[in-house]
């Protein structure tokens, strides 16, 4: 396999992997527009050549969009090999070059979001055990930070004291959320629409940088769905599965 990075040079011709639609589609639009403004903090997106599912994106801990003490780590934002992709080493491949990378800018590991099992949008536990990396620690809500030091001795990064215990003040369904994922672009304004026409106290928060982002009652904060206040999911929801969630009904 072929493996490109993309830059800023090249962001407006090249596919985003997730969201391969042309620069018009807003889900496209709104990724590169986030992309495009982390490059200067260290973002890398390299991704397979062939059109679909197959790349990885990460960025110094420092600048993450979640809230995590990670100094001198790198933070993987998304690890994603699908359909015909799969099978065929690419993941090893992606990550190999992740930690390359890494070591050769004097980082002390890498980091992932993940969970004891899997979960939409998060990294195969299996996959990161089966390659060294260990849990080093867990929210309330299951969510877990997971490391592979390049030095022993490292300091073991952690989540901020606001993201192991989600949990929020308002009441009805709050949905955390940031342009980092495509989708969001487009579902979140369905969900808020939705909630409308059916009566559902719902508000949606747009985390608009990263001292937002780190700073968030979330160990996820692509997208943390709250319901008065307790820790839902952080699985993209479309119109039915809103309703289904919620106890509601399509209406005519």
């Amino acid at each position: 396999m072929e493996y490109i990075m993309v830059t800023k040079d090249n962001i407006e011709k090249e596919h985003i992997c997730c969201a391969i639609s042309n620069n018009k589609d807003v889900q496209v639009s709104s990724k590169k527009a986030w992309l495009s403004e982390r490059f200067d903090e260290g973002l890398v997106f390299l991704k397979s050549v062939e059109r679909g599912k197959c790349f990885i994106e990460y960025i110094p801990a420092e600048n993450a969009w979640i809230p995590i003490e990670a100094d001198g780590y790198m933070y993987i934002d998304c690890l994603w090999v699908s359909g015909a992709f799969k099978g065929h080493g690419y993941s090893t491949d992606l990550l190999t070059a992740c930690i390359e990378d890494s070591k050769e800018k004097g980082k002390k590991g890498l980091c992932i979001l993940c969970a004891s099992k899997k979960k939409p949008f998060l990294a195969d536990p299996k996959f990161l055990k089966y390659k060294g990396f260990v849990v080093s620690d867990e929210a309330d809500n299951g969510i877990q930070l997971w490391y592979m030091p390049f030095d022993k001795n490292a300091k073991a990064p952690v989540f901020k004291e606001c993201a192991k215990h989600p949990h929020i003040d308002e009441k009805g369904y709050v949905l955390y959320y940031t342009n980092q994922c495509p989708f969001n672009a487009k579902y979140v304004p369905v969900l808020e629409q939705t909630a409308k026409e059916n009566g559902i106290a719902f508000k949606a928060i747009h985390i608009e940088n990263k001292v937002e982002a780190q700073n968030a009652p979330t160990p996820i904060t692509n997208y943390a769905l709250f319901h008065d206040g307790k820790y839902v999911t952080n699985e993209q929801m479309n119109e039915k599965k809103f309703l289904k969630l919620t106890g509601s009904h399509i209406t005519d």
